[in-house]
């Protein structure tokens, strides 16, 4: 017969351990306590193991840690396992590298797969590991797939960044012979709804939709060319927007939309009008800007500056797919109804808009 098993501690009582495993939210805890508890009421220890899912050697281990440790000494403990392949600064210098993204001339490849940075953790760590370990990291560093957004080959070299940086230097600059005390409005205009290539149209665009694993759903889509264009500009500050529906994209277009821009801006108020460098966006004789605006145009190439581009995503998204529209007045109608549809919620035209950069204190 084995040696009697004795708990030494004095701590609580078998009534005060049932209570705090009553507290307790670890399982296998819970059943330590509750199997503790029947040994202090001198139950037989095969029995107290079997009601609480272990076998007596196991108990006789969990009532040492118990009368070392406490109640404390009950919880379960992960093993702390192999020493991980990779440091936390190999790691680090891992996700810098998917990051930046490969050298064609370096590693023969043009994008990063699991098999190729495989092969480059091999060479500079001289770590072998399978690709799902690979991609597994890449999960635990805050990388996943992307289809990144296409750009114009132009786009290299400029530096559309500092206008975020140096916004408001940028904006007194525009404002130099404005007075200091004259409050200023900042605003974005773009002259494209894009859901089709510029322009909203007949021919229609398709978006992402919820549907069944496995199934392949159905979006109609038109293939006429009727199209109508819509100029939008939007003061996230305010909440506000004020656009025109026109048959075509001209300055003499953008002359109608900067007057009406100018009705939407406060009184007494300068309003920045941030643009794209569009044709009829060029200032000159012909572009006639109103008193209480001033132009300021972004850099080439760069639309991800301009929250406009977000507001025409989110209308087409929205409003402005899955549709057919039979007739010129119609394109119309729908261009009125979505955009009437966004600035009706002031809410919506903010947190779309609101850039933390686009700021300027006179």
């Amino acid at each position: 017969m084995g040696a009697t098993l004795r708990i030494t501690r004095t701590d609580h009582t078998a009534a005060g351990l049932r209570a705090l495993s009553a507290r307790c939210s670890e399982g296998a805890q819970v059943r330590r306590m509750l199997a503790l508890a029947l040994v202090l009421e001198d139950r037989c220890r095969s029995e107290a193991a079997a009601l609480n899912g272990m076998d007596r050697q196991t108990l006789r281990d969990w009532v040492h840690r118990y009368n070392i440790e406490g109640v404390d000494g009950l919880k379960s403990r992960k093993s702390p396992g192999r020493e991980p392949f990779l440091t936390r600064q190999q790691k680090a210098e891992l996700r810098e590298l998917v990051v930046r993204g490969p050298d064609p001339d370096i590693h023969k490849v043009v994008r990063w797969r699991c098999a190729d940075l495989r092969a480059e953790v091999a060479r500079r760590w001289s770590v072998e590991v399978h690709e799902s370990t690979i991609g597994k990291w890449l999960g635990e560093l805050d990388l996943t797939r992307l289809q990144p957004r296409p750009v114009h080959p132009k786009k290299r070299g400029c530096r559309g960044g500092g206008v975020q940086a140096n916004f408001p230097s940028l904006v007194h600059q525009a404002l130099i012979n404005t007075t200091a005390d004259t409050p200023v409005e900042i605003w974005f205009q773009d002259g494209r709804a894009q859901v089709t290539h510029d322009r909203v149209g007949q021919k229609g665009t398709h978006a992402y939709i919820w549907a069944p694993v496995g199934s392949r759903p159905l979006m109609v889509r038109d293939n006429r060319h009727d199209s109508a264009w819509l100029f939008g500009a939007i003061c996230p500050q305010r909440g506000v927007g004020a656009a025109m529906i026109t048959p075509a994209a001209n300055t003499e277009m953008m002359n109608l939309h900067l007057a009406e821009i100018s009705t939407q801006v406060t009184p007494g108020t300068r309003a920045v009008l941030v643009c794209d460098g569009a044709g009829w966006h060029q200032r000159g004789k012909q572009l006639q800007v109103p008193a209480n605006i001033t132009l300021l145009s972004l850099p080439p190439y760069s639309p991800e500056l301009n929250p406009m581009e977000n507001v025409w995503d989110y209308l087409r998204q929205n409003k402005l797919c899955a549709l057919v529209w039979d007739s010129y007045d119609a394109i119309v109608d729908a261009c009125k109804t979505a955009w009437n549809w966004l600035i009706a919620d002031p809410q919506r035209i903010s947190s779309i808009g609101s850039r933390s950069w686009a700021w300027v204190s006179l």
